[in-house]
């Protein structure tokens, strides 16, 4: 039997994080992309995780739905302490942590600051080391709620959504205020202190129409950090990833997660 999302608050020394719960089992802990929260993006995929025994927590970030906090002079690492407060809070003291797009760099710093809370990293739809400019400016231009409808489908199109996938369902759910907070995370924290996700095993997705990581790219992660990384290659999708192929993703997590758990 499926258990129906809930939502628990959770209250550190600055912040209270609203955290979105599915099913029951080992944790999996769910952190968007830039910009967005991590309720209606990740529904159909937390569904299918949580019905093959996980538990999916899925924080807000602040600014968004229930998490409020401290929104200036922050960093990454201040970022990662929020999801490790949910970890000890909500995850029995152990999780795996799925990173989507920028959620990834968390992922990867709360794996440097907080081994001990860190099972596993699933880097979905991480960015390469060389992203073009042109596709860089994508999510800035999606986020500008002020700007015409037109030019923002026109960023998702380019940035996120692979042909034939209608990027219209992401005309809403953006958040400029916790955009502008993570931008600033991101600048100041150099990408050497988190790059490694410290020793943990890593399952990195890439989907196969993915301009923030051309062809050209899919074997660089590897290469640096070894055989620690699992790839696997969603087809059919772009940066965007969850709304266009929740099912695939869904599939390789939970297949990685469980052999994870089983040889360790």
């Amino acid at each position: 039997m499926i258990q129906k999302k809930r939502s628990e608050c959770i209250r550190g020394i600055d912040v209270t994080l609203e955290v979105l719960v599915d099913g029951s089992g080992p944790a999996l802990v769910v952190l968007p992309s830039y910009g967005r929260g991590s309720g209606e993006d990740f529904d159909a995929f937390a569904q299918m995780v949580s019905a093959a025994g996980f538990t999916v927590l899925r924080p807000q970030p602040r600014g968004i739905g229930g998490s409020q906090g401290t929104m200036s002079g922050l960093t990454v690492h201040d970022l990662a302490a929020d999801i490790a407060l949910v970890i000890r809070s909500l995850g029995s003291g152990q999780a795996i942590v799925l990173g989507h797009a920028f959620g990834q760099g968390v992922a990867r710093m709360l794996a440097v600051d907080h081994p001990s809370l860190v099972r596993g990293i699933i880097m979905a739809a991480a960015q390469c080391s060389s992203v073009s400019p042109e596709i860089s400016k994508t999510p800035h231009q999606a986020c500008d709620l002020n700007a015409p409808v037109e030019e923002r489908l026109a960023a998702l199109k380019k940035g996120f959504f692979a042909p034939g996938h209608d990027p219209a369902v992401w005309l809403q759910g953006w958040y400029p205020e916790t955009m502008q907070m993570e931008v600033h995370c991101a600048s100041t924290v150099p990408q050497a202190e988190y790059w490694s996700a410290g020793s943990a095993p890593i399952l990195e997705i890439i989907p196969d129409s993915d301009p923030f990581k051309p062809r050209a790219y899919w074997g660089e992660l590897r290469q640096q950090l070894g055989d620690r990384v699992t790839t696997e290659i969603v087809t059919d999708a772009s940066h965007a990833l969850f709304p266009e192929q929740p099912e695939q993703v869904a599939n390789v997590v939970i297949a990685w997660c469980q052999r994870l758990l089983t040889d360790g």
